[in-house]
């Protein structure tokens, strides 16, 4: 069975809307550039969002005194996915929103000012806790029948898509709000440095040279509905999310098997779900961030599941920078628009294939080709991968 996608919402680095992020992947434009929002060095790479909480607080009209940037952006995504669906005592309606920064941002202007003995703001702790966020979408949206919060790090999102479909197709619900928000804090930057996997330069997925992966911050919302919800609400089916998998290897705390194990199992349980000939899959949006590691990992995973027959692949980090728990889906509504308009996206700064695999993505924007079914992969810390599969057709 499948699970309709009626409305999707983003907000990232390359755009504020889904029209924008399209315009952006259409023309090649990275969003990757010097910080300018965040309190880091003005050199530092990141995939920011262009806008300042200030300017998100006014155009959201929101009233309310403590919000952290990664509710900020999560709302402003989740509103357009949203749209004008109304509420009604005959739909059971939810939301499951992912994060791993949580309120991050506001703790830490909290922990800057406690430390230096400045009157700190207590209040801003309220908004610390990674479930914050969901609870603010709610509220504003006025979904109340069923909040859930995950966090598994970079497969978030995947997984918030994941836990959605299964709850429409065993009828606990009848539509669901899903998808995941992060914002750039300074805890998480130093901490990827920390691990060494940061990269100075622009990021280089499925690159020889990749050294590292650009953060990002962003948003991304998809609303799901069954059969019944539809008839009521009267929304237009844009896709359909057909085959999901999670695969928890457990090989590393922060590292991929080389050997792509639990990858290749999310791929595969990913495709056998879907019901869709693993030959009828027509691009992959690639995890793709730009890491050693995990680039080679994603590299074996793909060809002990395709072989010779990899489809068009590619990496949209070089565009938005890693957004963490929202990448999923972020990832997941680029892969509705590539089946939309039938497009293959540019994996950006790519000049010489991994030397232990020799895979070649997608280097320039495929217009040509017919797009019926799209694989898109998020893989976590711990070993927890994830894999959906979308298509035109139910």
């Amino acid at each position: 069975m499948s699970v309709r996608i009626t409305g999707i919402g983003i907000v990232s680095a390359i755009g504020l809307s889904v029209e924008e992020n399209l315009a952006a992947l259409m023309e090649g434009r990275s969003g990757i550039g010097p910080v300018r929002i965040l309190d880091e060095a003005k050199d530092l790479l990141v995939g920011e969002v262009k806008l300042s909480n200030e300017t998100l607080i006014e155009q959201l009209g929101l009233t309310v005194k403590n919000v952290s940037r990664t509710s900020l952006l999560g709302l402003k995504a989740a509103k357009e996915a949203w749209g004008k669906s109304l509420h009604t005592p005959e739909l059971r309606t939810g939301i499951i929103s992912a994060t791993s920064v949580g309120g991050m941002d506001r703790s830490e202007i909290f922990y800057k000012d406690y430390l230096s003995e400045n009157n700190p703001d207590f209040e801003l702790l309220k908004t610390h806790d990674s479930g914050s966020t969901t609870e603010r979408i709610a509220a504003e949206l006025g979904i109340s029948g069923y909040i859930n919060t995950l966090s598994t790090a970079c497969s978030s999102g995947a997984n918030a898509i994941m836990l959605g479909a299964r709850l429409l197709l065993q009828g606990k619900l009848d539509r669901v709000l899903v998808g995941g928000s992060d914002a750039l804090t300074r805890f998480t930057i130093n901490g990827f440095r920390s691990l060494m996997i940061y990269d100075d330069a622009w990021c280089r997925p499925f690159d020889e040279s990749r050294n590292g992966l650009n953060l990002g911050e962003g948003a991304a919302f998809l609303l799901l509905e069954n059969e019944k919800s539809t008839q009521i609400s009267g929304n237009e089916t844009i896709c359909y999310v057909n085959g999901w998998a999670n695969a928890a290897d457990a090989y590393h705390q922060t590292a991929s098997s080389p050997e792509g194990t639990g990858a290749t199992l999310a791929i595969r349980h990913a495709i056998e779900k879907s019901g869709i000939s693993i030959s009828d899959i027509s691009y992959i949006n690639a995890h793709g961030t730009g890491t050693k590691n995990n680039d080679l990992s994603e590299s074996v995973a793909l060809n002990n599941v395709f072989g010779e027959h990899i489809p068009p692949f590619s990496s949209t980090k070089s565009f938005t920078g890693h957004t963490l728990a929202a990448a999923g889906a972020i990832e997941a509504v680029f892969s509705i628009l590539a089946i939309r308009h039938n497009l293959a996206y540019p994996n950006l700064n790519y000049k010489t294939e991994i030397a232990e695999t020799g895979l070649v993505p997608v280097t320039s924007l495929q217009k040509e080709l017919q797009i019926n079914a799209v694989l898109s992969n998020s893989f976590g810390f711990g070993g927890n991968n994830s894999s959906l599969v979308f298509s035109a057709i139910h």
